[in-house]
């Protein structure tokens, strides 16, 4: 990671301007060409920051957000995870729901830390399987995972972004191999 320490920790609500920041610049950079560019350039950080306040006030702390700061105290990533999402129902499986880095932390170890971690707690937690969606066309990111030994296990299904439907490919990763 270049030198840079980076601490694991719980996001906070005083988090949230920095997290939204680090999402819309993660989406910004990471789906360029693959959803709609004036959906992208409407990405609002303040509207975005409010949705992660309310979700950390009013959540019923299913869901785990982590930030990885860098040393000086520096937010550069951004994880959220919890229960695996089956339409309105919960399964025993985990799902990560998102992991976005500040671009120029790509390639830096950040999202291998959040990652890791995730998957270290979904593991410890007793989940037999973790599950993440992710655009078919994000190869950086498919690489990413499978590199992390996770494996796209055939099910796909459209995402709607700004009136255009994206295909996301599931990712799963069998957590009792962490645990052994």
């Amino acid at each position: 990671m270049n030198g840079d320490r980076l601490d694991i920790r719980a996001m906070t609500v005083a988090d949230c301007d920095r997290v939204a920041e680090i999402r819309v610049r993660g989406w910004q950079h990471a789906y360029r060409g693959l959803v709609p560019q004036p959906y992208l350039d409407g990405l609002d950080v303040a509207a975005d920051a409010e949705r992660h306040r309310e979700r950390l006030l009013s959540g019923d702390g299913s869901a785990v957000n982590l930030v990885a700061e860098a040393d000086g105290g520096e937010l550069a990533g951004w994880a959220a995870f919890g229960p695996y999402r089956d339409g309105d129902t919960r399964t025993e499986d985990a799902e990560l729901y998102a992991l976005y880095l500040l671009p120029e932390r790509i390639g830096r170890g950040v999202g291998r830390a959040l990652l890791g971690e995730a998957v270290r707690r979904c593991s410890a937690a007793g989940h037999a399987r973790m599950y993440l969606w992710v655009l078919r066309g994000n190869t950086r990111a498919r690489r990413f995972y499978a590199c992390a030994g996770f494996c796209a296990d055939g099910a796909e299904e459209p995402f709607e972004v700004g009136g255009v439907s994206v295909p996301e490919v599931r990712y799963a990763k069998d957590l009792a191999a962490v645990r052994g």
